[in-house]
């Protein structure tokens, strides 16, 4: 297995093995949150990804026992963003990715790094990770896949409980709602993940690319019709005083005081 850092980007590595690219985000110190240098180095790597034959499946983790915070709230209080202009966040949540991807969650995939799971095809979990789309607690919504993928997931229900309260999920419920495709003990997630990578990895390519494909197009109101309909609904919400309160109580560590505008 090869380790390579993307290039200025010691913040996303990747690593090779027979076929799969194990792309890692490397930010330990803030718990993997996503700020836009992170973005645009973790998109170079699924570009990547999808662009060599020799590539046929991608793991996506995280570095430290941690698979993502989501965005980085206090680079995003400075005018970052983490999302790139027709990708989505981390240049991976709208990108339509012809190589299956697979999501090794260790620790906490909070906000952001939940919506990154759920771009992914398939989630292997540690029993004590955690999900969660806390948007709604700093004034925000989760729009880069959260109110898409979720309710697509599991029952709607239980999704509309998550996101209206923002209240954690752990692995071991999102296994048993069908969230979760495989958990593992602790710190054993990338190997469980690379082990499915490469089970999928030894059959056909043109048949892998077909059965992606044929998911992902199954209705003809697919993913991208329904971002179009959801940012008509949330871009408000986004542009809104809240957010922008949300973000700096959570940067001066404070209770968030929302004035509904």
């Amino acid at each position: 297995m090869t380790d390579n850092p993307i290039a200025d980007a010691p913040t996303v590595r990747t690593e090779e093995d027979d076929g799969v690219l194990v792309i890692s985000i490397d930010r330990p110190k803030v718990r993997n949150a996503i700020d836009g240098a992170t973005a645009r180095a973790l998109a170079e790597a699924f570009d990547q990804l999808d662009a060599r034959d020799d590539l046929l499946v991608g793991v996506l983790t995280g570095t430290g026992g941690i698979f993502s915070a989501g965005m980085d709230l206090k680079a995003f209080a400075k005018g970052d963003t983490p999302v790139i202009l027709g990708r989505g966040f981390a240049g991976l949540t709208r990108t339509q990715l012809h190589t299956p991807l697979i999501a090794a969650v260790e620790g906490w995939a909070l906000g952001g790094g939940t919506e990154m799971a759920l771009a992914c095809d398939l989630i292997v979990a540690a029993q004590n990770a955690t999900f969660g789309l806390t948007e709604v607690t700093f004034g925000l919504v989760p729009p880069e896949g959260g109110i898409v993928r979720l309710p697509e997931r599991i029952p709607r229900n239980m999704a509309l409980e998550i996101l209206l309260t923002g209240d954690p999920l752990p692995a071991e419920r999102a296994h048993q709602l069908g969230l979760v495709n495989h958990l593992t003990p602790p710190g054993e997630t990338l190997t469980k993940a690379v082990e499915l990578a490469h089970r999928i990895a030894r059959n056909a390519p043109l048949s892998i690319a077909a059965v992606k494909r044929a998911v992902n197009e199954r209705t003809a109101y697919g993913d991208q019709d329904a971002f179009r309909q959801q940012d008509q609904l949330v871009a408000p919400v986004l542009a809104s005083h809240d957010a922008q309160e949300g973000a700096h109580a959570f940067a001066e560590k404070r209770s968030p005081h929302w004035e509904g505008r």
